[in-house]
This record gives C-alpha cells, structure tokens and sequence, in this order.
C-alpha cells in the first residue's frame, strides 16, 4: 500500500520503537571509537587485537555503514603487491610534487599498508582475487596471483576487488574479537577532563537517533573516524536522495563539531571544490570513461569515436591496449598522480573546441559493445556492481530494465563542452560556482605519525583528516588501532565531570520544550544558503564575518526553536547544529587564509596576493577560552621538530609493528 493511502486511512504509524529520552546508558572501555566506518572498524579490530577493550558507536548500522558500506571496486595504493612495479618511497615522492598540501605522512602509511590490509581483508572472507577464473588470460590479470589490475596494467598499483562484501566481513571480526557495538548511536560531544576544553579526552556522549536514549562513554582514549562533512552546500535529498553526495549522507560533521568544541586544532578546512548537489547523478550510473568504467570508448551522438590523447596531448592510437599500458620510458600510470609523465590517459585537450565547433556532437555514449569481451564484463559486472552506491541502484536497476553491455550503450550525462566526457563519472560540475564539496581532499584534526591530535587522548583515523579514499580510511584505522593500543596500556580512567555530561543533556533535549516550531528541513536549507552566499567560490573578511554572524544568528534563534515529534527528527535537529559548528570551522579557516592560493581552489577578493609554492603553509585554527586562535605551520610539518626527518624513520619508529599479533608488517612484497 501507498505510504499515503496509508496514512489516509489508518492515520499516521506510530513510532516503531521504544521512546527514551533523557535515560542512560553508562560504558566503559579502553578505547571508544565514534565512527563504524572502514576506518573505525579497522582500528577497532587492531586496538583489540592488542588486548584493548574497544567500543564503536555508530549512527547507522556498523554492518553496511560508512561510504564503503555498500563495497569497493578498486583498491588504490596496493604498491608493495608482488606485481607491483614501484616501492612506497619512490611513490611518495612522485605524488608528493602534485600537491604540496598532500598529508605525506598519512599517504606513506598508505603506501606501505595497503596490500597488507587487503591480505588481512581476504583472511576475513573477502575475496580479492579471481579465484573462479572468470578472467582467465584477460590482460589486467596476474595469472599467478590471480589477482586483477585496474587502469594501469603494466604498473599494477591499483587492484580491483570484490568489496561489496567488505563491511560484512569486518562486522564479523569486530564480534569475534568482543568488540561492543552500539549502532544507531551518533556521537554528540567528547568528554574531558574536569569538563575543560582542551584538557585530556576521556571519552564520549552520544544519542540514539531510534530512541533518543542518552549515553555516557568512559575510556582512557577515543578516536575519531567520522569522515568528512557532506551536503554543506545544498542538500537535495528529496531531489536525488542519497545521491546528492557520493559519500555516506550520515556523514554530517559530528566529528568536526566534537573535536572543534574539545579545542582541537584544524587545517585545510578552508579547501572546498566545485560540486554539483542535488543535480547529481547515481554514482555511476550514466556513461563515461573515468575510475570505475575506465578505459571505456565513448562514442558521439553520430557514432564517432572520442579522441584519447597521449601524456602531453598527443593522439594515442591502439585502443584500449594503448590506454592501459605504459608509453615509452613511462614506469607507470597513476590516477592521482598529476605530472603528466605517470598520469592516466585521456582525451585529447583539443575536444571542447572540436564540439563547439561541430566535430563531436553530444550526447556522449559509453560504447560497452565495443569494447573487448573481458573489459566489458568487468566494468559492467564487477566494477559497476561492488563499488559505492552502484550494486542495487545501478548495475541491478539496469539489468532489470533489460540493459544490455553486450548491445547497449549508456548515454552520457550532458554538459558543456570542457566537462563532457570529462567530469561524468558521478554529476557536471556545478552550475554554480559557489555550490561546493568539503569531503575527500578537504581539511580535519591536524595529527601526527601517531594519529594523535593536539588534545591527549584524541586520536584521529581515516578520511577524517586531511586526504581520502577507502585504503587511506583502511590503513590509517589499522595504523590508530595499533597507535591508540600502545597508548592505553600505562593509562588510568578518568571519571567524567557531571556537570558537563548534564550540560551536553540540555542541549541535546532541549528542542523537546518547543511545540508547533519550525521544521529542521527548513533550517537545513537556510544554513546551505549561508555557505552558498558567504562561503562560496570568493571570499573576503567582509563576507565571511557576514556568514559568521548569519550562522550565529540561526543557532541562536532557529535552531532553538525548532520543534520535534519523534528521536529521528530531534537527530536532524542536533545535525543542523552540527553543520552550523562545520561552517564556523570553515570560515575561520577561511578567514586566517589571507592569500589566494590555487593549490586549495582558494580565491580571496580583497587580496591579490598570491604566494609561491615553496612560500606557502599550512594554516591552523583553534577554538580556545572562546577566542579563535590561528597559526602557520610549515609544509611537511611531518618531518620537523620532535620527528625524525626521514618518512621512512617516522615510519619505523610510529607504526607499533612490534606489537603485531598477525606478523603483517608494512611491505609484504
């Protein structure tokens, strides 16, 4: 029966489950991880593996929560498999010259852990390799290894994986390990010592968003693994659901918010890209030929194949074998890498010209039946069907409508002509340029090689931090674990300050007192027209106090009043809150930044300075004694003071392998 039909005549359902506001639940464990994520999980599983007892609290279902939730289609940085043909040090340096605010540290981690996580993946069930043989002899496959290569099949550094199955597999090392698991729970504030900011962490609060129970988290060390903020912009739900961001739209900001408010120090929050919102697409789920369907030909609305340019511009011919494997004197090829001499192919840079001229004409099409047998079957079977969002939404969807690869073509998503066939993968570029992203390479809790932030206690892991992807996530909560285990082994509970867990109650429930208010929908839209309007493409001091003032006002008068009818609702509520606090951390940022920079996409109009790369820094913000406190702190801050000054060294010296109960180390090669 039709929801509304249902309500016409039954009346609206009652809430399904029990209502418990203001009750609590009191735990007490070593380590309490807020986030269930890839990354919570990981550290979850390798802070017990060392004898801590660990808690995860978790907003959705730590089974199938987080943006790998759904699965994973490829697994970046795997460079010390034994196909592999480069080493994490020679790797680090490479990518390191495309993006001088690259968090070198945590990509060397990375680099020497990602195949090793895969391997403890597999010992957990997950399967990473083409154990059925349905790629027998295709040209991306180790035939002794079994394993499958994506993009670069020379090099061998990114692997595809059969990650649909990967969340599940971790929930159930979690349980075997005694791990206590509360999911529905959303983290809402981090305890500290005496109630102080920026004295010791010593645990967490956090709300059922099912029952609206209270709970009080007792540990010697937290860590934080919430991911990065999504949606800040434009929101979209009832556009395009879950599709308005790639990542998983549970992902708000609480993190942000809880370490923010405890007096840590952020960077990089001041980075944001141009994003489409709620104009995006199911990720996936239109024709192109980037990440998950590369190297797929495209095709234009007459039939004419897309030109595909060599390292410098070039034409490349021979296909797909060409596009796959290296050129001459070329090592490898890398997706993230941006000197031309090891970055992927595309098409030529000459095609906006030659669509506006008429050469090409769009709409664009991916042309599957085109392409050899074992590229289209895995693209179209193994790729688009365990990656993010795509196994029900898309490659079910579609088969079930009567999509064929073998016949059919996908059309393209069309846009202008410097972004089709470019920028297609998920959605166009915005139309609005200041509509915007702060996920993936945007900022977080500044930490060191022990994950630690400036807040003892605090730990950070994953895409939390300043860089992203899901073996980044992965091997930075394997890292923590192992890092915030050694930690706890010589340090005492802390009992929690009283007064501070009832002021965090307070606020918590207080939208409860309010009858017949707004609707937080109202006021989430209202915060995305702040962050449109004072935060978006350009900025100056003038606009972003404005937006400081804009987002106080609403705390101060939408937000308390908003009203509830229900614990899913009142979680909205403390949401929009959440992003308020999200926002003030980007404009602060924002506003320390007195430069242009266009490394971070950071444009401002009342300085036309620009510094050079080997001028620029890092810069801090920090919330202390309620003062805004700011900072500069020099590239490569990984490798100076109390560091040793090798990546290397750093590595040696932090990453507790003598601890290591599975014997993995950092180079399985």
């Amino acid at each position: 029966m039709d929801i509304l039909d249902f309500i016409r005549n039954e009346g609206i359902p009652k809430w399904p489950y029990p209502i418990e506001y203001g009750e609590e639940t009191e735990d007490s464990s070593d380590v309490v991880i807020i986030g269930g994520g890839l990354a919570g999980c990981c550290a979850a599983i390798h802070a017990a593996r060392r004898g801590a007892s660990v808690t995860v609290i978790e907003k959705g279902s730590t089974k199938r929560s987080g943006s790998a939730g759904p699965g994973i289609d490829h697994w970046e940085f795997a460079v010390t498999n034994p196909c592999s043909s480069t080493t994490p040090d020679e790797m680090v340096e490479i990518m390191g010259k495309g993006d001088i605010f690259e968090a070198e540290h945590l990509l060397y981690v990375a680099l020497n852990e990602s195949f090793d996580t895969l391997l403890e993946f597999e010992e957990m069930g997950l399967k990473i390799r083409d154990t059925d043989d349905d790629f027998k002899d295709a040209p991306f496959r180790d035939e002794k290894s079994k394993l499958l290569f994506a993009y670069d099949y020379d090099g061998k550094l990114c692997l595809r994986i059969f990650g649909a199955g990967l969340k599940p597999a971790l929930y159930k090392e979690m349980k075997r390990l005694g791990v206590k698991i509360y999911d529905r729970v959303m983290g809402t504030s981090l305890l500290t010592e005496k109630g102080e900011q920026g004295r010791r962490v010593i645990g967490a609060t956090g709300y059922n968003v099912r029952t609206g129970r209270f709970y009080i988290f007792n540990a010697k060390a937290t860590v934080i693994a919430t991911a990065k903020p999504v949606r800040l912009w434009e929101f979209g739900s009832e556009k395009v659901g879950s599709a308005s961001c790639f990542q998983d739209v549970n992902c708000t900001g609480e993190g942000h918010a809880m370490a923010w408010k405890a007096g840590a120090k952020f960077v990089l929050m001041e980075r944001n890209i141009p994003y489409m919102g709620s104009m995006s697409y199911p990720p996936f789920s239109t024709g192109n030929s980037r990440t998950t369907w590369f190297p797929c030909n495209m095709v234009d609305a007459h039939g004419k194949p897309l030109p595909w340019g060599g390292r410098y511009g070039q034409p490349l011919e021979g296909g797909v074998h060409a596009r796959t494997h290296c050129g001459e004197g070329q090592k490898f090829l890398y997706q993230r890498v941006q000197d031309p001499a090891y970055a992927l192919y595309g098409y030529m840079p000459d095609l906006p010209e030659r669509i506006r001229n008429g050469e090409f004409r769009l709409p664009f099409y991916a042309d599957l039946p085109s392409m050899p047998d074992e590229e289209r079957d895995v693209i179209f079977g193994m790729m688009v069907g365990n990656e993010s969002k795509t196994r029900t939404p898309v490659f079910r969807k579609l088969t079930q409508a009567g999509f064929n690869p073998d016949k059919d073509m996908l059309q393209a998503n069309i846009d202008s002509p410097e972004g089709s066939g470019i920028n297609t993968p998920i959605a166009p570029p915005s139309n609005s340029p200041n509509i915007r992203d702060a996920s993936f390479l945007c900022g977080g809790p500044m930490i060191g090689w022990e994950m630690k932030t400036n807040l003892e206690g605090l730990f950070i892991a994953g895409n939390q931090t300043g860089t992203g992807c899901a073996a980044i996530a992965a091997t930075t909560g394997r890292y923590c674990g192992r890092s915030v285990a050694k930690y706890v082994k010589d340090k005492d509970f802390i009992n929690p300050y009283r007064p501070q867990i009832d002021e965090e109650k307070e606020r918590i429930y207080a939208p409860l007192k309010n009858d017949g208010g707004k609707g937080w929908k109202e006021v989430q839209i209202g915060l995305c027209r702040v962050m449109q309007d004072y935060c978006g493409q350009y900025k100056s001091e003038e606009i972003l106090k404005t937006g400081l003032w804009w987002l106080n006002s609403i705390r101060e008068n939408e937000i308390k009043n908003l009203s509830v009818n229900n614990p899913h609702e009142l979680a909205r509520v403390l949401e929009c809150d959440t992003r308020v606090t999200v926002g003030e951390i980007i404009m602060h940022n924002s506003l320390a930044r007195k430069t242009s920079c266009p490394q971070l996409d950071f444009k401002r109009l009342d300085n036309s300075e620009v510094k050079a790369a080997e001028e620029e820094s890092f810069i801090t913000v920090q919330q202390a004694d309620g003062k805004i406190m700011s900072e500069e702190v020099p590239l490569g801050y990984w490798l100076m003071g109390d560091f040793e000054p090798t990546l290397a060294e750093n590595y040696k010296k932090y990453s507790c392998f003598e601890d290591s109960n599975n014997g993995l180390g950092g180079n399985s090669k």
